[in-house]
């Protein structure tokens, strides 16, 4: 697993206001079959080859706003957020489906990569989790979408794995 520190808010009073105060949701899971194995390929979800998913149409973040943050807290690296949209765009905009969630937050991750790759990582960090495109860096073909978790109000935040050993 991509060993991330669960994100939280900075002060006392966002704790209370954002996270003890706030109904939090049960993590969703990305199940696949065939074989059965708890998480998705980024790279499948992303190019949407999502046929293994199983719950892939059932529907995420009902009565939600119309977006939510997903956080990456990478090791080596600072905080990082982007907003995913949490409606789909039929009309009238219903919520986004299990396999649309893993699309997104694929797209994040790549994001992600993309805005770090090249900036040095922090002082004490562990080189082997640098992300990038080189031969010893960790890309978006590496990666597995285990669950997403919800970390505080509006703001969700993906369990990681590696496809192959550090």
């Amino acid at each position: 697993f991509v060993p991330q520190l669960m994100y939280k808010p900075h002060t006392n009073s966002d704790r209370r206001r954002y996270v003890e105060e706030v109904d939090m949701e049960a993590p969703i899971h990305f199940w696949v079959e065939n074989p059965s194995e708890c998480g998705i390929p980024l790279s499948d979800a992303l190019h949407s080859r999502v046929r293994r998913l199983l719950k892939r149409d059932e529907t995420v973040f009902e009565g939600r706003g119309p977006s939510v943050s997903i956080r990456l807290e990478w090791p080596g690296y600072r905080q990082w957020s982007r907003q995913i949209p949490t409606k789909d765009f039929r009309s009238p905009p219903g919520p986004i489906t299990r396999a649309k969630l893993a699309k997104n937050v694929a797209k994040c991750v790549q994001r992600f990569i993309q805005e770090r790759h090249g900036q040095p990582m922090e002082d004490d960090a562990d080189a082997r989790w640098r992300v990038g495109p080189g031969p010893n860096q960790i890309k978006l073909e590496d990666l597995i979408l285990v669950s997403i978790h919800h970390v505080s109000m509006g703001s969700w935040q993906p369990h990681l794995r590696l496809r192959r050993p550090l």
